[in-house]
C-alpha cells in the first residue's frame, strides 16, 4: 500500500478527500493530514509517504518553499498540487519544481483519479526520466537555496541558526547543509559570516559609528570574534578598512 499525506488549512477539503477518493482501489492509505506547512513537513518526515495531496496557498504559511522542500529532500515522492490561487506564474513554479499535476480547486473527481492514476503508475516504475527527476532536483534545489539566502540577509543580525534557516524552508538542517554546499560551494557559517561583514563594511563608512557597535549591530557579541572573522574575510582589521576608506 502506498501511503498518502493531504495537507491543505481547509479542514472539510481534508475530509472530503478522504471520502471520496477510492484509496484502497488506487493501493493507497491516507496515513496523516494537516492543515499547514509547518505541520505538513512534520508528518511528511514522520510518515514518508510515496504520495502527498497539498494546496501550496495557505495563510501565513509559504507553500510554494515547502513543495521545493519536499522534491528536493524526497525527490522520488509523487506530489499533486490542489489550489485555489490562480496566479500563473504561481503555478509555474510549482510545474517546474517537479509536480505530478496541478489542479485547480473546486477539483472535479476525473481530474482527481486521473492524478492518482499517474501517480500510481509513475512509482510503479513508468515515471519520469531519471534525466528529467534530476533536473526537478536541481530547481527546487535552487529555489530552496534562493530562500534560505534571502532569510538570512533579512535576519543576519539575530543569532541565527542552521535550525532556524532550516524550518524556514521546511527540510532538515542536515538537508540544507548539503544544498548550500553544492550550489554556493560554502558552509552556512562562512555564508551567514560574509553577509555579516559586507554589512560591517557598509556601516564602518559612517565615521560616527564605533567599530564595536557595528560588530554587535551585524550579529557579533563578541568583539573578538567580529575582530578575526572581519580580518579573515577582508584581510585586514575593520580599523584599517575604515581608514582605506576614509
Amino acid at each position: 500500500m502506498y501511503r498518502v499525506v493531504l495537507i491543505d488549512d481547509e479542514a472539510i477539503i481534508l475530509e472530503g478527500l478522504k471520502k471520496v477518493v477510492d484509496w484502497v482501489g488506487f493501493g493507497c492509505e491516507v496515513v496523516a493530514t494537516a492543515q499547514n506547512a509547518a505541520s505538513g513537513s512534520k508528518v511528511i518526515r514522520q510518515y514518508q509517504p510515496q504520495i502527498v495531496f497539498t494546496d501550496i496557498k495557505m495563510p501565513d504559511q509559504d507553500g510554494l518553499t515547502m513543495l521545493a522542500g519536499l522534491r528536493s529532500e524526497f525527490p522520488a515522492m509523487e506530489v499533486t498540487v490542489l489550489t485555489g490561487y490562480r496566479d500563473f506564474s504561481y503555478a509555474q513554479e510549482a510545474i517546474r519544481l517537479g509536480v505530478t499535476r496541478l489542479l485547480l480547486k473546486p477539483s472535479k473527481m476525473d481530474e482527481i483519479n486521473e492524478a492518482m492514476r499517474t501517480m500510481t503508475e509513475n512509482l510503479r516504475g513508468a515515471g519520469i526520466p531519471h534525466e528529467e527527476a534530476e533536473e526537478d532536483d536541481k530547481s527546487a534545489g535552487s529555489f530552496l537555496v534562493r530562500e534560505a539566502m534571502q532569510f538570512m540577509e533579512q535576519r543576519f543580525a539575530d543569532k541565527l541558526t542552521l535550525q532556524d534557516v532550516a524550518d524556514q524552508c521546511y527540510i532538515s538542517q542536515w538537508h540544507l547543509s548539503k544544498l548550500l554546499n553544492r550550489h554556493m560551494e560554502k558552509s552556512f557559517y562562512d555564508l551567514l559570516n560574509e553577509i555579516r561583514i559586507k554589512k560591517a563594511q557598509q556601516l564602518l563608512t559612517d565615521p560616527r559609528l564605533k567599530i564595536g557597535d557595528i560588530g554587535e549591530r551585524v550579529g557579533y557579541c563578541d568583539p573578538g570574534h567580529f575582530a578575526r572573522t572581519f580580518k579573515k574575510i577582508t584581510g585586514m582589521s575593520a580599523y584599517e578598512y575604515r581608514n582605506s576608506k576614509g
